[in-house]
């Protein structure tokens, strides 16, 4: 693939205002298309500017006594929203690198923001975090050593701590207030940090991988944010063929890789660079969300040549593993089922991503 691998792998409504029409031109896109492109948000939005008149929306446009239109959006999605109603504003700071917002919901629990972007609820919180740790460390006998990158509230660490197999754990997350805010908001997330076997790096997950052993780790979960800004990089070859070096023959990555129904582009990019990398199977998987944009969010199961690896079925099913159902809090969505249902993908996204 060479210096055009990562091509496609942007949003087609681009960071710079401008959208690719195909054909070599280039237009504007319209403001509701950017985020926060925004005058001032009502009056009734006394705490945050995403919250308009007591509801919280990924995008979110209304009216001042001026009529002048206000628009917070992610790129990502342009022109879709989902609202939350809000009952109170919890916490709201700007760390070193984004907005950090908690807020109580009246329907799905405490709520946490990154730069207007829902990353979690309590609510529904269990049907990521348990998917995105368990598909992995399922697929493979006896997971030893694995590495977190991103998953700064802990969520995926309390998953990963079931496995009694499991000797070391460690986790590179560049936002400690992330961290900080997790253990005082969510603490049933946060439970993770307390695993002995944890191990916490605050940095820049990228130079961290740089710098560990070749063939390290079983497995690598990467729970990151959407791919826009600095996280490009996390969608990117370079940053894949440094999990490979990471892994261990055999090893297995699970990738956080967005909605089938809204970004087949990036994920075919995805799996043509993971296949090139990683030489072993690669499988897109999926799990409901409500409230993530469209309900869904997809997984990328990769591995690296050695042991084959059948992450189709389970080989370390998580119902034989003694007291794995109930440590630190019962499983609420995954099982060996769920497990084997996520790669069933639907015919339209078999007929867009072509490698699928």
């Amino acid at each position: 693939m060479g210096e055009d691998a990562g091509r496609g792998l942007e949003c087609p409504k681009l960071m710079d205002g401008k959208v690719n029409s195909g054909n070599g031109s280039e237009k504007v896109i319209p403001s509701c298309c950017l985020k926060a492109r925004a005058s001032a948000p009502e009056h009734e939005a006394k705490c945050h500017s995403t919250v308009v008149s007591g509801w919280f929306s990924e995008s979110q446009s209304s009216s001042d006594d001026a009529v002048k239109m206000v628009y917070f959006n992610n790129p990502m999605w342009p022109g879709e929203a989902h609202s939350l109603k809000v009952e109170s504003i919890l916490f709201k700071e700007k760390s070193d690198y984004q907005e950090v917002l908690v807020f109580e919901s009246s329907t799905y629990g405490k709520v946490l923001v990154l730069d207007g972007i829902v990353q979690l609820t309590e609510k529904d919180e269990c049907a990521y975090q348990e998917m995105i740790a368990h598909l992995p460390l399922c697929s493979i006998p006896s997971p030893k050593t694995v590495l977190v990158v991103g998953g700064g509230d802990g969520g995926v660490l309390r998953e990963i701590s079931r496995h009694s197999s499991v000797e070391h754990i460690d986790i590179c997350e560049i936002d400690k207030m992330v961290i900080d805010v997790s253990k005082t908001f969510f603490p049933e997330l946060a439970v993770g940090f307390e695993d002995p076997r944890v191990d916490l790096h605050v940095g820049d997950a990228i130079e961290f991988l740089r710098h560990a052993p070749k063939g390290k780790y079983d497995a690598i979960i990467v729970d990151s944010s959407d791919p826009v800004g600095p996280a490009q990089e996390l969608v990117e070859k370079p940053f894949f063929e440094t999990i490979a070096q990471a892994l261990r023959p055999g090893g297995v990555l699970c990738n956080m890789t967005e909605s089938m129904w809204l970004h087949t582009h990036l994920i075919e990019d995805m799996i043509s660079i993971c296949r090139e990398t990683f030489k072993g199977p690669v499988h897109y998987a999926w799990a409901s969300v409500p409230t993530y944009p469209s309900g869904v969010i997809g997984f990328l199961l990769c591995s690296t040549e050695g042991p084959p690896v059948d992450f189709l079925n389970p080989i370390n099913p998580i119902e034989k593993l003694d007291g794995a159902s109930l440590h630190k809090r019962e499983l609420r969505f995954y099982n060996s089922e769920m497990h084997r249902a996520a790669f069933a993908l639907p015919s339209f996204l078999k007929r867009e991503v072509r490698l699928l």
